[in-house]
């Protein structure tokens, strides 16, 4: 089991977002979110891969940006990778808010979707 977290983002001049990072080796594999986790039970988030954190951040709530924004932890657990293809996963959850299986898919380039497997 990989330890995950999802940051809500609040940054002044910014677009909100969540960050969904998990375990990945000596990193956070990093997905940002454009929407809140209770929306994508009902339907998908376009999830954009940016850089991998520091594993500190599985816990980290506070300032970031130098001091232009922050961050709080929104929902956090384990996950089970079930499978892993060059353009996707499919991941199942156990944490607060994201719990059962869902999926993470490259649509075309830099775009992705993380979806609830209903």
């Amino acid at each position: 089991m990989l330890k995950y977290v999802v940051q809500e983002h609040i940054r002044q001049g910014a677009d909100l977002h969540w960050d969904l990072m998990w375990e990945h080796g000596e990193t956070l594999k990093t997905f940002r979110l454009d929407r809140p986790l209770h929306e994508i039970l009902h339907g998908p988030a376009v999830a954009t891969p940016i850089f991998d954190h520091d594993k500190r951040f599985l816990t980290y709530e506070g300032p970031v940006n130098q001091n232009l924004g922050t961050v709080r932890i929104e929902d956090s657990g384990t996950l089970e990778v079930m499978s892993a293809e060059e353009n996707g996963w499919d991941l199942k959850f156990n944490g607060r808010v994201l719990k059962g299986q869902f999926y993470l898919r490259q649509i075309e380039g830099n775009v992705w979707e993380f979806g609830y497997r209903h």
